[in-house]
């Protein structure tokens, strides 16, 4: 049974989405307290964290944070705020989406499915193999080396650290070399959520992984930005 663990200071919020979500046969956990709950999320094996914004003792920011520090595990965040730059935030920090109160709980359960599932093809195409095969597929570009059976992305000898959706995004790009992609595309094909997010996430990751590989001249012109176009790979 997969395992959610809900940290929300409002007691009636957090159980509705505990009674909708068990329907669905999760196993869901309550915490109200952020530090309680940073503590709860690193040290048990959860698939899926919904984190509210504003909590006692420590913000959602900062356990989405430190948490990423240490795992990776699918986060959604739930906020009170309509501003674009609590959102933005959030996903700048690792989030996977977010919600804005008040929200149908349909629509919540909707996209704890897709994230869980996201998350879990990732780790399954994280193949175990050995020896050459780690090398098998890899894709190599300026100073950028990505090898997709190992999930791992190289800058010269340094191997960088990307979550799962700032390395499926980058992987996606760097197979379709030199072809321009919009954000709806690129959102569709990596959240798979259709009209359930908002695009700008796409801008937030693109800069994430810009900021991680982007660390000479070359690599910083990997990923080009065409205005009103989208993005691209660009290679060779």
């Amino acid at each position: 049974m997969r395992k959610i663990l809900i940290v929300e200071d409002d007691i009636l919020i957090a159980e509705i989405e505990r009674d909708y979500l068990e329907i669905e046969n999760y196993e869901v956990t309550i915490c109200q307290d952020g530090q309680e709950g940073l503590r709860l999320a690193l040290n048990n094996d959860f698939d899926l964290l919904l984190l509210d914004v504003m909590l006692p003792g420590i913000s959602g920011f900062t356990i989405c944070r430190e948490i990423r520090k240490e795992k990776d595990i699918a986060i959604i965040m739930v906020t009170a705020k309509k501003e674009d730059l609590d959102k933005i935030r959030g996903l700048g920090l690792g989030a996977d989406d977010y919600v804005v109160k008040p929200f149908s709980p349909g629509e919540l359960v909707a996209r704890v499915k897709a994230h869980i599932n996201i998350h879990e093809r990732l780790k399954g195409s994280a193949l175990k193999e050995k020896g050459n095969e780690f090398e098998k597929g890899s894709i190599e570009a300026a100073h950028l080396k990505i090898i997709p059976l190992s999930r791992q992305v190289f800058v010269g000898e340094k191997e960088i650290e990307l979550t799962n959706k700032e390395f499926e995004l980058l992987y996606f790009l760097a197979s379709n070399p030199n072809i321009v992609f919009s954000k709806d595309t690129l959102f569709d094909r990596i959240w798979g959520l259709d009209a359930m997010g908002d695009t700008a996430t796409v801008a937030v990751h693109i800069n994430r992984i810009r900021e991680k590989i982007g660390t000479d001249e070359a690599n910083a012109k990997l990923i080009e930005t065409l205005w009103g176009a989208g993005y691209r790979f660009r290679k060779g």
